[in-house]
């Protein structure tokens, strides 16, 4: 992609304004206090300490919308007390020129690495930054310094005792997340019917197992309905698939089909209203015909086989989404996953009973996070991992670190006065990766310009004193809260006015604010976009490096799963189960670096976008595959599969060598898979293949997926399948 197209869909996005779902109440309660901040600041202290402490309450409250599943109070206590100790921090140095710059460049290139413990903490850190540069002009003395911090961290507390006191809708953001994946579930159920290969985004499943760890605090609150749920739709995907897919289900045609079909609707019915059950706190509402689907005696009458057994599993999963959604807690759907008697007598399903790991993934145990000053050696560890030349995070660090200093010496020299407005506007756009930078950059000059002038006239028109000044600014503040989901833009232009009636209620000059803060917007969204021309840290180059990765992850987990068949006796469970979580994360690492490729401006170096389409098919097909065989393995007590121990053994050594062949622009050879698949239609010792049909069309599909993602790799010829992949999402 060239720059100037690069430039023109960079500001496009930044300037798209986009539709969102307000939650009137959460800005309400964040407008009050700060309204709550300003009103006792003004009436004990004056309008200069009031300022400060509303900079304060301000970033609390908006801590408390970022996407975390931290509790909020701890994300506005958090949010006020950091930004307490950088602002007497910045004062102590402030008057010193050369020691100002100095404490600006770390604790910015500080704020550069926290994007190592997620985008939670980045941004709350470089904001963090950027209200500093602003609060450390106000104080006078060092006394004033530290009334000035206490207010601001006071902000803090403030907001988080309101969000303790009245809290709107309690774990709303767990719910959503549950009640998001179990809703994919049911869209991929219905999908389908129409699809038996229809491929599915486990990043709902992700997202829900993310909000689903607790500290133990959280563990005693949390609601019954959401403890155990996000367990059992993850077992419920690969029993949807198979049940579905012509390879190791029913047949493409027929009254099977028919049946599956029925059976599919039924359930993504049932999910739905739990879904909407869990989302809402209400009891769960079901139509008795997608009950009678499900559990009527014709579908041992019309199933057989692995079918028949996935039909019985579906019910058991479902009868537990059911349960638990109605908040009847999941120990007894555990023990009724890992007991139920309703195994029909025919000699498959007789040597597989119910998947010795539903007890395992049912969601029982629970998932720890740690408390606060426990995450600090794992955020530690975190940012000593990025501490490397090819890192994008320290590449980010320097970057914002280096701008900020140059644009507050800018700032310095320009003849305008308040010149941190050029280091704030480049540390709150600048972001780790190009796309975001860029548009941010474009956004938060537009967004600028229309708050700053809007603001303007109403000073123009109105001259406000210093009570209607603070009431304007709580006003800007409670509508950039609500119409915080609809864009950057929108957000700036609520900022920018916010700012300009803040500092105005403080005595700030009106009519010097207008063309400063725009000309020195406009400085410092230039730095960030030139800083990171000059030292970028493209995503293009690391496209094979993160396409090995998944095939690694991919390969391991595949491996994991056949092993399995091996020694059912093993207890390996979890390793299926870390194995699947790799993967998924390796996936969702490729989806993201190739959204994030695809709009830089330069060029694929290594990789064509239509071989990396057809590849990340071949690859998801690959871990589709393999989650085929893991919805049927076997229980304890069956028997070993002949050559199943080869096999994984050779998926494991082949794709190791596939990722290193990938990583050194070669195509990957599957000759050793090819040759244990062999073994089982020509055994050595002259007896009959293996006689498990599952294992033996589940390594036929492992194959096949293999050998498609040499083709995609390989660019001198072959049959491709782009018009496929890129008609759509991958399949898995």
């Amino acid at each position: 992609m060239s720059w100037l197209r690069a430039l023109k869909e960079t500001a496009r996005e930044g300037l798209t304004i986009e539709r969102s779902s307000p939650e009137p109440l959460i800005a309400l309660r964040g407008a009050v206090g700060l309204a709550l901040v300003i009103g006792v600041s003004l009436a004990l202290f004056g309008p200069v300490i009031a300022a400060s402490s509303a900079f304060g309450a301000f970033q609390a409250a908006i801590a408390t919308f970022q996407r975390s599943w931290r509790p909020r109070p701890v994300l506005a206590l958090v949010s006020g007390a950091s930004l307490g100790v950088s602002t007497f921090l910045g004062y102590l140095v402030g008057s010193q020129t050369i020691p100002f710059m100095g404490l600006l460049a770390l604790w910015t290139f500080a704020a550069g690495m926290a994007w190592a413990a997620g985008p939670t903490g980045g941004i709350i850190a470089a904001s963090n930054v950027a209200i500093m540069l602003v609060t450390v002009t106000l104080p006078t003395s060092v006394a004033d310094a530290a009334a000035h911090a206490g207010m601001i961290a006071v902000g803090g507390l403030i907001q988080a005792s309101l969000v303790v006191l009245f809290p709107v809708r309690r774990w709303g953001a767990q719910r959503d997340a549950l009640a998001d994946a179990l809703a994919a579930e049911a869209d991929y159920a219905r999908r389908l019917r129409q699809d038996p290969v229809a491929p599915f985004d486990p990043l709902p499943l992700m997202t829900a197992r993310n909000a689903a760890a607790v500290t133990p605090r959280e563990a005693r609150r949390r609601p019954a309905e959401l403890h155990g749920a996000r367990g059992v739709a993850e077992r419920l995907r690969p029993v949807l698939a198979s049940l579905a897919d012509p390879a190791l289900g029913v047949p493409a045609e027929g009254l099977e089909r028919l049946w599956v079909r029925e059976l599919l609707g039924a359930a993504g019915s049932v999910l739905d209203a739990a879904a909407r059950a869990v989302r809402q706190g209400d009891p769960v509402h079901l139509a008795p015909t997608d009950l009678g689907v499900l559990r009527t005696p014709d579908n041992e009458v019309i199933l057989v086989g692995p079918a028949r057994r996935a039909a019985d599993r579906l019910d058991a999963l479902l009868s537990d989404v059911i349960e638990i959604a109605e908040g009847a807690g999941t120990r007894a759907a555990a023990e009724r996953v890992g007991s139920r008697p309703s195994e029909p007598p025919d000699p498959y399903t007789a040597a597989h009973p119910a998947h010795p790991s539903d007890l395992a993934h049912t969601g029982v145990e629970t998932r720890r996070r740690p408390t606060l000053l426990r995450l600090v050696p794992v955020i530690l560890k975190a940012m000593r991992r990025e501490l490397h030349h090819g890192s994008p995070i320290l590449r980010h660090a320097i970057r914002v670190s280096v701008v900020a200093a140059v644009g507050f010496l800018i700032g310095a020299a320009l003849p305008f006065g308040h010149g941190y407005w050029a280091p704030m506007a480049a540390v709150m756009v600048m972001r780790p990766d190009f796309s975001q930078t860029y548009s941010r950059s474009v956004a938060r000059f537009g967004g600028t310009l229309i708050g700053v002038g809007l603001a303007s006239g109403i000073v123009q028109a109105v001259h406000p004193g210093v009570t209607l000044s603070a009431i304007l600014a709580v006003f800007c503040a409670w509508l950039m809260y609500l119409l915080m989901g609809t864009g950057y833009v929108v957000g700036q232009v609520c900022i920018s006015a916010y700012v300009v009636f803040l500092l105005g209620m403080a005595g700030d000059d009106w009519s010097q604010t207008v063309l400063e803060r725009v000309v020195l917007t406009l400085v410092g969204g230039l730095l960030a976009m030139v800083s990171y021309a000059l030292y970028p840290a493209w995503e293009t180059p690391r496209l094979r490096n993160r396409l090995a990765d998944w095939l690694v992850s991919d390969g391991r987990y595949a491996a994991t799963v056949v092993a399995q068949y091996a020694d059912p006796t093993a207890d390996s469970h979890e390793d299926v189960r870390t194995a699947l979580l790799a993967t998924r994360e390796a996936r969702v690492a490729w989806q993201e670096a190739l959204a994030t490729a695809q709009h830089e401006p330069v060029r694929h170096r290594g990789i064509s976008r239509a071989a990396a389409a057809d590849a990340q098919h071949a690859l998801a097909e690959l871990g589709r595959s393999a989650m085929l065989l893991e919805a049927h393995l076997p229980a304890a007590s069956a028997a070993p599969v002949p050559g199943a121990a080869d096999l994984a053994e050779a998926l494991h050594r082949a794709t190791e060598q596939g990722a290193r062949a990938v990583r050194e622009r070669r195509v990957p050879d599957w000759r050793q898979v090819t040759e244990a698949v062999a073994h089982w239609d020509v055994p050595a010792d002259g007896t009959t293949p293996a006689p498990d049909p599952v294992v033996r069309k589940g390594a036929a599909l492992l194959l096949e997926a293999l050998e498609e993602f040499s083709q995609a790799l390989d660019e001198r010829g072959g049959s491709r399948r782009s018009d496929v992949s890129r008609s759509g999402p991958p399949r898995g």
